[in-house]
């Protein structure tokens, strides 16, 4: 879901003018209908276990990160 919201905000919200709410709002509501007319699922290319390790390795090397 954090994914999906981050298209939305990098394609629609930051490349647009908004003049007012109404026009930030229609314009999320077209992206939205756009998106849904041909949707496409995100693929997990990592197993939890490896993100967690690539996680555990980073934080390992940042100070007080045991805290």
């Amino acid at each position: 879901m954090e994914r999906w919201f981050a298209e939305l905000t990098n394609k629609q919200i930051r490349r647009g003018v908004h003049k007012s709410v109404q026009a930030l709002e229609k314009d999320i509501r077209t992206w939205i209908a756009a998106w849904n007319t041909d949707p496409k699922p995100y693929v997990w290319t990592k197993t939890a276990d490896e993100i967690f390790e690539r996680l555990a390795s980073y934080l390992n090397r940042i100070p007080d990160s045991e805290d």
